[in-house]
């Protein structure tokens, strides 16, 4: 029932409308405008790329914001402080936030996905690669759990937001930046180090490192990376990239989850 309750909330928001449409846009421009310029080829084409970039670019940006708003609102408006008085788990409150969110942004998803196919089809045909769709899922699940872990930072829908800005300022922009202005300054092989460690500690570029690895597009990265790319590819680097997956959504929810009690509990 809550998970109901939450959802149509979520539905009904101006901002998930705003995004629905905005998706839906961007897509089927990119579409529109690359299957009449560009043949129908095989491999990592403009078009993919194109995908790629605005699915990691724009999808983060709202599922953050709008998943730490709807906890942020939550407590600002004293909703949570209701919820109190049922016999209602914080481990219930986090879960129900999570999956009503995630559902929101998967129907988002569906929608967009849906034009694209669609116009696609009418254009001479598109094809979404399943890794593709699949790291479109992941990208909802773990932006999701960052979303919900910094509105239990936030107290208010405002501070929610600028918090969300900031978080996902520094993973999609600020931490690229700063790798290439160290690329000026250190050995090769440090910043080859140092990028590695990036690719595992930004959400964003793990699931980037991802769909090229799994979609046979790995030289995109260059020989450099290429015993890393060799390491994942094999069947325990497989079940470690889906480990370091699952701890991406799970422990931002675990924290989310005790910050909430040690707040009940002061």
């Amino acid at each position: 029932m809550f998970v109901k309750i939450e959802l149509k909330q979520i539905l009904r928001s101006r901002w998930m409308q705003l995004v629905a449409f905005l998706f839906t846009f961007v897509f089927v421009a990119i579409i529109v405008i690359q299957q009449m310029a560009l043949p129908d080829i095989e491999g990592f084409t403009r078009q993919t790329a194109s995908f790629l970039s605005v699915l990691l670019f724009l999808l983060p940006l709202f599922i953050i914001t709008i998943g730490s708003m709807s906890i942020a609102g939550d407590i600002e408006s004293g909703w949570l402080s209701l919820l109190k008085t049922y016999p209602m788990k914080r481990t219930q409150y986090i879960t129900g936030k999570y999956v009503a969110i995630a559902l929101a942004f998967l129907l988002v998803i569906v929608v967009a996905f849906g034009f694209v196919l669609t116009i696609g089809g009418l254009l001479g045909g598109v094809r979404l690669p399943i890794v593709f769709v699949v790291l479109t899922l992941l990208c909802i699940f773990i932006f999701v759990s960052l979303g919900i872990l910094l509105g239990t930072f936030a107290k208010t829908r405002l501070f929610a937001l600028a918090l969300s800005l900031v978080v996902w300022s520094f993973l999609l922009l600020l931490m690229s930046y700063a790798l290439m202005a160290l690329g000026a300054v250190v050995p090769g092989h440090i910043l080859q180090r140092l990028i590695i460690i990036t690719i595992h500690i930004n959400p964003a570029e793990w699931l980037r490192f991802g769909y090229f690895l799994f979609s046979n597009q790995a030289s995109v990265l260059g020989p450099a990376f290429y015993d890393v790319t060799r390491f994942y590819l094999s069947p325990i680097g497989h079940v470690l990239y889906g480990g370091i997956t699952i701890l991406w959504i799970v422990l931002p929810l675990m924290l989310a989850t005790k910050l909430l009690k040690e707040e009940h509990q002061r």
